[in-house]
């Protein structure tokens, strides 16, 4: 005999149904947005380094001022999908930043590359952290963990499904129309985004009581849950806006999603450099479509730890366990990262690469369903854009820092050391942010809304 209530399996077929609609689109979204953010990274080791004159240095600061850009408007970005809804405002970032993203395989100096790399942080900022902020306006609490890990597969299948796909665009794109072959990558993958703002404008469904697709059991079962756990929240922990941007728990996370990203952006930027160093470190032979089918190995392990990870994430109880769920990807990742350079094996190297991309996506998920436990509303915007603006910063300085220790060491070692060092400190400090709120509820679960809720499985 079924024991299922009516009400939960409403809410089953609820989030299922809310799951199948949303999240592949999400999912392609952010696929394209990741693969035209890192792009860069299959480009300047095959031409058009070389063809600009960038030095390591050089390199690394075209990469990162990317984020400079997106530092700038990342808050007020995000305010404004809050006010103006999901459905406009990231049409507005897909459309703005595939200009910019095609208008990359025209650039004549190195010059114009660092402004249009520029413009296009300033056009895709508030895309990420409006994506995490939508995701609270249609999945519960005690959901949102695997449904952030379901969305943020986008990033180890961007880049191990991008560097095959960037290196045959290369390859086989070369001397089309008399361009070299990362220019016909830069064109082909910027084009995307502004078809797919078009496709935004008609699908995107702002909230889920303008859902016509649901039913109407559906749209009030999910309504009446999303209120009653705002309610709660505002309750337990009101956080204003204003509080939402200078609290120094606002701080601490974005220092723990600092050394997180760090290692994820030094690996973006530099592991198709690193790949093609095999040859002279080890003595293989790799030619360029070889190197993206390398590139792929650690994202494509990551992407199914990625899942199975947040789904466990969201069987946590408390604060502090959750924090844990963060801490120890991390951790994961920040120690193999340094292993991985003293290996004499290439493949072992890769090994101890994979581990370090399954620590840094391990993490991602766990960690944005953080901040929603305790922000709401215009404080969830402000916030979680603000965590996100400053975490990112670490797009900045670890491309930056790790091509200026290339040049000044002459090899990747010092820079990875630094990505170690960067993601072990995250994990210290996720642990502590979690034990603090932990310890301000009493180790109660602040999802606790319901222990019974339905699964999106």
């Amino acid at each position: 005999m079924s024991t299922t209530t009516p009400d939960a399996e409403i809410g089953r077929r609820t989030l299922r149904r809310v799951a199948v609609r949303l999240l592949p689109l999400l999912v392609l979204l952010y696929f394209v947005n990741y693969l035209d953010r890192v792009n860069i990274g299959f480009a300047g080791p095959n031409g058009m380094n070389r063809e600009l004159g960038l030095t390591a240095t050089m390199f690394g600061f075209a990469s990162g001022i990317f984020f400079i850009g997106y530092l700038v408007l990342e808050v007020p970005s995000n305010l404004a999908l809050h006010r103006f809804g999901a459905r406009i405002w990231i049409t507005r970032i897909l459309v703005s930043w595939g200009i910019i993203a095609t208008a990359m395989a025209f650039v004549p100096n190195a010059t114009t590359l660092i402004v249009l790399r520029f413009l296009l942080g300033v056009a895709e900022a508030g895309f990420f952290p409006g994506i995490i902020l939508y995701l609270t306006y249609w999945f519960p609490a005690e959901q949102r963990a695997r449904a952030v890990a379901l969305f943020m597969t986008a990033v180890p299948v961007s880049v191990a499904v991008g560097s095959v796909v960037s290196s045959l665009l290369i390859s086989s794109g070369d001397g089309l129309f008399g361009a070299s072959g990362w220019r016909v990558m830069f064109a082909a993958e910027g084009v995307p985004a502004i078809l797919l703002g078009v496709l935004t404008f008609f699908a995107l469904t702002d909230r889920p009581g303008q859902a016509r697709w649901l039913r109407d059991d559906e749209r009030a079962w999910l309504t009446s849950k999303l209120e009653a756990e705002a309610r709660a929240t505002e309750q337990t922990a009101h956080w204003p806006l204003r509080r939402a941007l200078t609290h120094p728990r606002i701080l601490a996370l974005a220092f723990v999603y600092f050394g997180i990203t760090y290692g994820l952006y030094a690996l973006s930027f530099f592991l198709p450099t690193i790949v093609a160093g095999f040859e002279q470190q080890f003595g293989t032979k790799l030619d360029v479509l070889a190197r993206g089918f390398v590139t792929a190995i650690p994202y494509v392990v990551a992407a199914v730890v990625m899942v199975f990870w947040g789904r466990r994430a969201d069987s946590a109880g408390s604060m502090r366990s959750r924090a844990w769920f963060v801490a120890a990807p991390a951790l994961l990742g920040g120690l193999a990262i340094p292993v991985a350079l003293y290996l004499a094996n290439p493949w072992l190297a890769m090994a101890a690469v994979t581990l370090c991309a399954v620590g840094v996506c391990g993490a991602l998920a766990p960690f944005w369903a953080l901040p929603s436990q305790f922000l709401t509303g215009a404080a969830a915007a402000g916030g979680i854009a603000l965590i996100n603006s400053l975490g990112n910063l670490s797009g900045f300085t670890a491309p930056y820092i790790t091509g200026a220790l290339a040049d000044v060491s002459g090899s990747q070692r010092a820079g990875l050391w630094v990505v170690g060092v960067c993601m072990v400190a995250a994990a210290v400090v996720a642990v502590l942010v979690g034990t603090r709120i932990a310890r301000e509820r009493g180790e109660a679960d602040p999802a606790a809304v319901d222990r019974r809720a339905p699964s999106v499985e």
